[in-house]
């Protein structure tokens, strides 16, 4: 299926690896050019030379902490003019409820919440003047069905999709949609992080942790960042304008809820 975003400019957060690489990769295969984020710049400019020699397309990297104010404003600088917006940030570490105090929730909000307002504050004003825009928040499956161990995302990404389901109606007539997608386990470093918590905790070989999660997502087996990333670059495409304020789950069915 052709797109129909060939020749657009993206900006991706935190896309040097995990979901982030795999929504930019399948962004350029679609023929995006893009502006590539991440905190670490010799992984960023190895990610971005990649995608330049395997897809053909522009890509300008920009190694800064997306999270902060100095680092958004280095990404803009060096951004221009964009079209499409993919927000990433890692999440907030996990924890017991009376463990987590101010500093612990106004970090969490900062990096997951008032980051991803700031880039569309600065961003949507040009989609609207032109009349085409796609944002895609890369949020969380907490949002659905919150994890009680992850409070601190659980707030912090509510929050943002709550803006989102405010603001999405409000650009919409002129062209711009927004819409969250919701990863559940994918094969990425964070599951590598969290599988190995449990093979710590229970003794267990890294290759037993890995089945006794697949045995808890009906697909049985862990997402790829390439079928998330394409499931992405739908969602930004020229097909997806009649999608506002949405939150679309990508987890294997691991999450057991009707809506």
């Amino acid at each position: 299926m052709d797109l129909g975003i060939k020749g657009k400019r993206a900006l991706v957060c935190a896309s040097s690896k995990g979901l982030g690489r795999g929504c930019a990769e399948a962004l350029a295969e679609a023929g995006v050019d893009l502006v590539m984020n991440a905190r670490t710049a010799e992984t960023l400019e190895e990610t971005a030379a990649h995608i330049r020699e395997t897809y053909g397309v522009q890509v300008t990297a920009v190694a800064a902490d997306i999270t902060t104010d100095e680092g958004r404003e280095k990404v803009l600088a060096a951004a221009g003019h964009i079209d499409i917006l993919v927000t990433n940030a890692g999440g907030p570490p996990p924890g017991q409820w009376i463990d987590w105090d101010r500093d612990d929730f106004m970090a969490a909000i900062d990096a997951n919440m008032l980051a991803p307002i700031a880039l569309m504050k600065a961003l949507l004003p040009s989609m609207m003047e032109q009349g085409w825009g796609r944002v895609v928040n890369i949020t969380s499956v907490s949002v659905k069905a919150p994890i009680p161990q992850l409070g601190l995302s659980n707030a912090a990404r509510a929050g943002l999709t709550g803006y989102v389901a405010g603001t999405a109606r409000q650009v919409a007539p002129h062209g711009v949609t927004i819409n969250n997608l919701l990863p559940g386990i994918h094969a990425t470093d964070r599951a590598v992080a969290l599988d190995t918590g449990v093979v710590k905790a229970q003794g267990i070989s890294m290759e037993d942790a890995q089945k006794q999660r697949e045995a808890t997502i009906p697909a049985r087996r862990y997402g790829t960042p390439m079928e998330f990333g394409r499931t992405c670059a739908f969602m930004c495409s020229e097909h997806a304008g009649f999608m506002v304020g949405q939150n679309i789950l990508l987890d294997g069915g691991a999450t057991n809820t009707v809506m």
